[in-house]
């Protein structure tokens, strides 16, 4: 990983923070039921991942069609579960986010639901990870700037109220995208996660429009340009610009550097629409920036609590979204390496639990990178009397680490 940004990687990180701050003003500016723009935006998502997943990852597909891969074993009908559990989460974030921005402002739609971090932290410090003060004032400074920004909205009640908080479910439900994603895909690739999870979020969508008799067609001039504009912004050239700087920034600064979608959405808005923000709500808007940037830039410091009899006094902690329970510390005359297999960078991590690890925890309006690595610990062979390591999968073999 770089340590200083250069000059395409800037370009790359503007490029991201404009594409992906189209969504809300383009969302906001149609016609259509927001329902139906949902369907589409994801319809269209998988239309392109559908491709690329075959052109990058054509053998892992091929593996999956053939049953030879781990993801159709009995044991991992647990992890496809929450893979549907997860799509799930991604279609009531489409759909409650893309609604809000038609009953309140873009700013503060796009502000509210910017809280993801603030709410994946609260579900980590359910599971057990433990909060440092640090990420607990950013909390505190996230909810009284929510209260603050919301309240011209509380007082006047009606609609604003109603899109404040249905932008709140938005990240709610972003973020249980992301915690239920982190149980489901250890041995699959984010490009075929992704692919199954806009194409399962679609169908669910396409149903919900179908018993709402929520027409998908027949759209005028300005919503046919908007979902355009939702194809090749935020869904082509956002994630492909946002896919390209995360191999040379750390996932925090642009965690940090996507806040800015606020502001830039709030200048969209004023632009296509003439919506302009209200002088009242500015400090709260502010205080959930700041809140935010502090939850994101401290959770490096965050450490799952050590549980009695899952590890060894010398040995680190194990990451809190592993779907595995760890083993113990294995010698080296007990294990046995298949010759031909290249080494396993993940071997390297394990014994580095301090390093920031890229994995699917960093996810925005449920786009995931094509080329970050889940890290885990390696499975072992059950059906072997002496254990060995699995085949790397395809995005370490292909691409080899992103550090």
């Amino acid at each position: 990983m770089k340590s200083k940004a250069d000059p395409l990687s800037v370009v790359a990180m503007a490029v991201t923070v404009v594409a992906i701050s189209a969504t809300a003003p383009l969302t906001a500016a149609a016609t259509a039921s927001p329902l139906a723009m949902a369907f589409w935006r994801n319809c269209l998502g998988f239309a392109v991942l559908g491709p690329l997943l075959l052109l990058l990852r054509r053998r892992e597909v091929v593996r999956v069609v053939r049953g030879e891969r781990g993801i159709l074993r009995r044991e991992q009908w647990r992890p496809l579960v929450f893979g549907f559990l997860a799509a799930t989460s991604l279609a009531l974030h489409f759909a409650a986010f893309m609604t809000s921005t038609r009953l309140t402002s873009v700013a503060m739609s796009t502000a509210l639901v910017a809280t993801q971090p603030v709410w994946q932290a609260l579900i980590a410090a359910g599971q057990g990870v433990r909060t440092s003060r640090r990420t607990r004032a950013g909390l505190a400074l996230s909810v009284v700037g929510a209260a603050a920004a919301a309240g011209l909205d509380i007082k006047s009640g009606g609609t604003a109220l109603l899109g404040d908080l249905l932008a709140l479910a938005g990240a709610i439900a972003q973020a249980g995208y992301t915690a239920l994603s982190e149980k489901s895909r250890a041995d699959v690739s984010t490009p075929l996660y992704s692919t199954f999870t806009s194409m399962v979020c679609g169908l669910e969508l396409l149903a919900v429009c179908w018993l709402a008799d929520i027409s998908l067609t027949g759209f005028d001039r300005s919503t046919q340009l908007s979902l355009l504009g939702l194809l090749l912004l935020p869904q082509i050239l956002g994630l492909g610009s946002l896919n390209f700087v995360l191999g040379r920034v750390s996932a925090t600064t642009i965690s940090v550097l996507l806040l800015l979608e606020t502001p830039v959405a709030a200048l969209g808005a004023w632009w296509l629409m003439d919506q302009g923000i209200e002088p009242a709500t500015i400090p709260g808007l502010l205080l959930i920036i700041v809140g935010v940037t502090v939850v994101v830039t401290s959770s490096g410091q965050e450490q799952p609590a050590a549980q009695p009899g899952k590890h060894r006094k010398d040995s680190p902690p194990y990451p809190a979204y592993a779907p595995y329970i760890p083993q113990p510390p294995l010698t080296p005359q007990h294990l046995t390496y298949h010759q031909d297999t290249p080494h396993d960078p993940r071997v390297d991590w394990a014994k580095h639990p301090e390093i920031e690890s890229p994995t699917i925890r960093f996810s925005y309006h449920g786009a995931g990178a094509f080329d970050t690595v889940h890290l885990r610990r390696p499975r072992f062979e059950e059906d072997e009397h002496q254990p060995t390591f699995h085949e790397p999968t395809d995005a370490l073999a292909d691409h080899g680490p992103q550090r």
